[in-house]
């Protein structure tokens, strides 16, 4: 099946010269969530306002559905709902009003119980006469979704979605996303908050510089990068690490009670077993031990620092 989104040689350059985005090549498959993480000013938000319509190529090409963003414009933003960063909404209208009128935007008939069970999933009923102004910042971010999802897209891009806001609609967002899932809509998703990458997301893409320096399965990229560390708590504290010891990934904690090693989840098992035996042949005793896998966010940042 062909990918929902296509994009090859994507740029954008400023008439400043700033170059936001250098060359993106992307596929993102039908029903799945990819999650963008990329410090502020990578070109996240620039390439989704691309596929969006919102903002014009350079060069390169994107297809969304098999139709190219500039040339068949409309089509493919009826496929597409966008939760932006900014709280954008018109202060003086009820919040049952601007939902509804999100959908009739994009030319569908109105839908009543749809919008309906939208706002209930986002808590939003017992808001639904209130005028936007009357409503605290989180419930005005959950407004911005309600409006993205009101035509019941294909495709959902939340840019930060829950970017300053409470864990009540962390929560609410999350479990919408796995409904929208279930139902097979698209989500691409640009988060600071990588636990949450982590936890929903099927891929992770990372953007630095206006360069994709890479797309992988979630699980697959903590596998290949991630690394794992074997925590040693000592029966009897050292004074220092013996020299035989020295260079191979074993340190010892500052209080001289724990031995860390670092070691490759996948190719260092052996190596895993071999320390413990050298350790007994010193007298180098253990009353308990852990490990603890490297995090996506440890992955994140060696790759982002990697490339400056």
């Amino acid at each position: 099946m062909a990918p929902i989104i296509s994009i090859r040689n994507l740029t954008k350059t400023y008439n400043n010269g700033f170059q936001a985005l250098k060359g993106i090549d992307l596929d993102v498959e039908r029903g799945e969530i990819l999650a963008l993480l990329g410090p502020n000013g990578a070109g996240k938000t620039t390439m989704i306002s691309i596929i969006c319509g919102i903002a014009n190529p350079s060069g390169g090409e994107v297809l969304v559905g098999g139709h190219d963003v500039v040339k068949d414009f409309r089509a493919t933003r009826s496929m597409i709902g966008l939760v932006p960063q900014e709280l954008t909404t018109d202060q003086f209208e009820t919040v049952w009003n601007t939902v509804s009128f999100s959908r009739g935007l994009y030319g569908k008939k109105a839908n009543p119980a749809h919008i309906e069970k939208v706002l209930r999933d986002l808590s939003l009923w017992d808001k639904k006469d209130n005028m936007l102004r009357q409503l605290s910042g989180g419930m005005k971010r959950r407004v911005l979704i309600a409006k993205a999802l009101s035509h019941e897209p294909e495709i959902l891009f939340l840019d930060e979605p829950t970017a300053g806001v409470d864990v009540t609609l962390r929560k609410d967002m999350w479990h919408v996303v796995e409904n929208l899932r279930a139902a097979g809509v698209t989500i691409i998703l640009t988060t600071h908050y990588i636990e949450e990458a982590e936890e929903i997301a099927d891929r992770v893409g990372v953007i630095n510089g206006g360069e994709l320096l890479l797309v992988e399965n979630k699980a697959s990229l903590m596998a290949k990068l991630g690394r794992k560390q074997l925590i040693l708590e000592l029966v009897e504290p050292l004074r220092e690490l013996p020299e035989a010891f020295a260079g191979n990934g074993l340190t010892l904690a500052a209080d001289g009670n724990r031995l860390v090693y670092d070691f490759d989840a996948e190719n260092d098992q052996n190596s895993v077993a071999g320390l413990l035996t050298r350790l007994g042949e010193h007298n180098i005793h253990f009353k308990d031990l852990s490990t603890q896998q490297s995090s996506l966010e440890d992955i994140f940042v060696a790759l982002v620092g990697g490339a400056k």
